[in-house]
């Protein structure tokens, strides 16, 4: 039987049996490509991602996509419709082959307002969610193209085993994808990434996209910042 201990958010849950609500979700496998959620679905199950890994995407009324997030083992989404019934906002795709937890927004309810644990997780989950989309309105109102994709990068960067002061990007990401990230088009963010490596502040390798000089860029964001205040 599936359980919902095998899913990180239950397992340190010490205010609550979780199994008393394993027969109330149900459990999926989705296929690379599988559309999971697509928008104004109404929908309102939340899906916790047990192996694999998903894109979440918006759509513009002009038809342009853009990527929000991807998300691995271990994450959720799908809280938002479980909480307020609006129905979906974003288009959600399997990235790889996928395994899933489908819980219904009443037992998710049921959880959250039985659990404090349980409630301060997803307090915390959706106000790390806030803080991100501000930074990233920010981001789209005062920085042009290129500091965009240096915050992009630096986002999506983490330190490089055995080189002090690098970070690294893995697998390195493909240019339409960073494009959709900060809402332009892959020609431009092909020669922006080009403009780094002749400045030798990155480079390609086959472990991926490393930034050498990562203070470099979160220099020159400071001073965008400085310079439109």
């Amino acid at each position: 039987m599936q359980t919902l201990d095998r899913i990180p958010f239950f397992k340190d849950l010490t205010d609550i049996d979780s199994a008393q609500f394993d027969r109330r979700c149900n459990w999926k496998r989705a296929e690379t490509n599988e559309v999971i959620v697509d928008y104004e679905d109404r929908s309102s199950d939340v899906y916790f991602i047990l192996a694999g890994e998903v894109r979440i995407l918006i759509r513009t009324p002009s038809g342009k996509e853009i990527i929000l997030a991807e998300m691995q083992q271990g994450q959720f989404f799908g809280e938002l419709a479980a909480i307020d019934g609006v129905e979906r906002s974003a288009n959600v795709t399997a990235l790889t082959r996928s395994e899933l937890c489908i819980m219904p927004a009443a037992t998710f309810c049921d959880i959250i307002f039985s659990s404090r644990q349980a409630c301060q997780k997803v307090l915390r989950l959706l106000s790390g969610r806030i803080r991100e989309g501000n930074a990233r309105l920010t981001e789209h109102s005062v920085f042009d193209l290129k500091h965009r994709l240096y915050a992009e990068l630096l986002r999506l960067a983490h330190p490089r085993a055995g080189h002090v002061g690098q970070k690294i990007i893995t697998p390195p990401p493909f240019h339409h994808v960073i494009a959709a990230r900060i809402g332009c088009r892959r020609e431009q963010v092909t020669r922006e990434f080009s403009a780094l490596v002749t400045e030798g502040l990155a480079e390609k390798n086959r472990g991926g996209l490393v930034l050498t000089k990562p203070q470099v860029l979160e220099a020159r964001l400071e001073e965008a910042m400085r310079h439109d205040g």
